[in-house]
């Protein structure tokens, strides 16, 4: 693999600033500096400011998105997901897998694996996603019924079986493994509430971890990864 290719992957900046990172003399491999961008490296150390930097094919970062972020690469108008990365985390060209509303937070992964995505969010893989919601109103008497046999909207969108457990009053948990715009949403007022506060608290067999604060990120654990495979 070409050098600046090398440097431009693991995030230290598009391919012409890496260039420019190489002819500042501030690469070195195997400890010694290197002022050619398009050489060939294999299985070398290499350093950036004497720091060494590690190649991984693949990056997965999990967030627990926080509301007023759109789930997007970018946008001119809008704060991104990506925004809550660090510089060198965005270099690495991950994107969010599926979507979350602006103003609904929770657990968020963000790759440059596209299989995975695809397995994530393909209809045919029937990943489910648990959403913790408040409501206000009165839900239907027999909205958990509803739920499990599917509902279909007076604008004639139908959405497949679901689950939902109600908590108390005002809250509730949905179990979906569809990601219609606002599904959550329209399937409570469906059923006689409306959601005021969305979180998305588990996706396939990975759970959003207690220690990760809203508007946090972190690399995936194995373990984390293999819950999503």
């Amino acid at each position: 693999m070409r050098l600046d290719r090398y440097l431009s992957h693991v995030g230290c900046g598009t391919r012409t600033e890496v260039q420019k990172l190489v002819k500042q003399k501030r690469v070195s491999v195997d400890n010694v500096i290197v002022t050619t961008p398009n050489m060939h490296i294999n299985n070398q150390v290499v350093k950036l400011d004497n720091y060494e930097v590690i190649y991984k094919e693949y990056y997965y970062f999990i967030l627990n998105k926080p509301q007023g972020v759109i789930t997007a690469t970018e946008d001119s108008q809008h704060k991104t997901v990506l925004d809550l990365l660090n510089i060198a985390d965005q270099n690495k060209k991950v994107a969010p897998i599926g979507r979350l509303d602006k103003d609904t937070e929770g657990l968020l992964i963000l790759t440059n694996d596209g299989k995975l995505s695809h397995n994530l969010t393909s209809p045919a893989k029937h990943v489910n996603k648990i959403y913790y919601a408040k409501i206000q109103g009165n839900l239907d008497k027999d909205a958990v019924e509803k739920f499990s046999l599917g509902i279909q909207l007076n604008d004639g969108t139908k959405y497949k079986s679901a689950k939902l457990e109600v908590i108390s009053n005002d809250e509730i948990y949905v179990t979906i493994n569809e990601g219609k715009f606002h599904q959550v949403k329209k399937m409570v007022k469906a059923v006689g509430a409306e959601v005021i506060f969305l979180k998305r608290v588990k996706m396939g067999n990975l759970d959003l971890p207690e220690d990760l604060l809203c508007g946090e990120y972190r690399e995936l654990t194995e373990d984390e990864l293999d819950k999503l495979r």
